[in-house]
């Protein structure tokens, strides 16, 4: 497999996605333009219930967490974007660090705990989904989960374990791993992986084996077993989720983020839908939708049978620390990509 798109061909990827680009309200009033690596799907259910609420149109431009990141970088000044929502942090990271966001104003932002959004100031999370191992009930029980993460390089995990490197998802937990344990650490753990493990193309798939037991175990995100239960269970019934708990880099909650782009010139209406995502309203609109993500907002909660948010132990990590880069180097010297 090759390494993600470099920036110089970048300019093709808002190309791509703008052809699946919703635009939510009319074409009078005021709009912003909305680079969407969440789930395309689900902004297409929040948006419309912001303009709903606000008259202002958004022009949602879907694509992955990589991409618009690498478009924004080259864009820079010049972008049409007012703001940017990740799927993941360490692709906001990126843009961030490229130095093209605004400060958000504090109180815009309160809502959201300090800990789901960096000290800088210039972007906040928003939802958050847990890295899991989903595992299958046949072959498997609960007692037989690793006490960490990082076991499922050891041996006695040879052919039991399947994941999906290519993704921007297994790429934020591989950052994580860098950086709780090391780049040394984490590039062993791997190499244990890719002499135990199986690969699949994406974390449908993974949940896909598990449940038909071509494979034992799966690292994933909650929300994609949750999903299938909520939808009909053909993918998930003979499975069954293990939380790792106890600050373990398996325990790793990825921040869905967003930002406003400093070059905006429509910051006052891109104020208003970060705003509307972080609020009660707008959490609770995220909540009740299909995604199963956990809003991060204390006020509103997932229902049952999702695990409470306040039960999950997961490590302490700078979310502006988060490098995407140096996971795919890893991966890529490991032989993942």
């Amino acid at each position: 497999m090759r390494r993600p798109l470099p920036l110089v061909l970048a300019t093709l990827v808002v190309a791509a996605s703008t052809a699946g680009c919703g635009v939510f309200g009319g074409d009078d009033g005021p709009s912003i333009v909305v680079y969407n690596a969440q789930h395309e799907e689900l902004l297409e259910e929040i948006a419309p219930k912001f303009t709903e609420k606000t008259g202002i149109d958004v022009d949602l431009r879907n694509g992955s967490d990589s991409e618009l990141a690498a478009q924004l970088v080259e864009e820079g000044d010049k972008s049409p974007a007012d703001v940017f929502l990740t799927e993941n942090s360490p692709a906001m990271s990126a843009v961030e660090r490229a130095g093209l966001l605004m400060k958000l104003d504090p109180g815009l932002t309160e809502p959201i705990p300090a800990q789901y959004k960096p000290s800088s100031g210039l972007w906040t999370g928003f939802v958050a989904r847990s890295t899991v191992l989903v595992y299958n009930t046949s072959e498997m029980s609960e007692k037989d989960m690793p006490a960490s993460l990082l076991d499922l390089a050891k041996p006695e995990w040879k052919g039991k374990v399947s994941f999906s490197p290519t993704g921007a998802d297994f790429q934020a937990i591989v950052a994580a791993v860098i950086d709780l344990e090391g780049e040394d650490k984490a590039k062993e753990w791997l190499e244990g992986l890719k002499a135990n493990g199986t690969v699949y193309d994406n974390n449908l798939v993974v949940l896909e084996g598990v449940n038909s037991g071509e494979t034992a175990t799966g690292i994933e995100y909650h929300y994609y077993w949750y999903r299938d239960q909520a939808e009909s269970g053909d993918t998930s019934d003979d499975s069954a989720l293990h939380y790792f708990g106890n600050q373990d880099p398996g325990a790793f909650l990825s921040i869905s983020g967003a930002g406003i782009l400093d070059s905006s010139e429509h910051k006052s209406d891109a104020e208003k839908f970060v705003e509307y995502l972080v609020s009660e309203e707008g959490q609770q609109e995220l909540a009740d939708s299909y995604a199963l993500e956990y809003p991060l907002n204390p006020a509103v909660s997932l229902d049952p049978p999702v695990k409470p948010f306040d039960e999950l132990d997961p490590p302490k990590v700078n979310v502006s620390d988060l490098d995407n880069d140096k996971a795919v180097d890893l991966l890529t010297e490991v032989g993942f990509l």
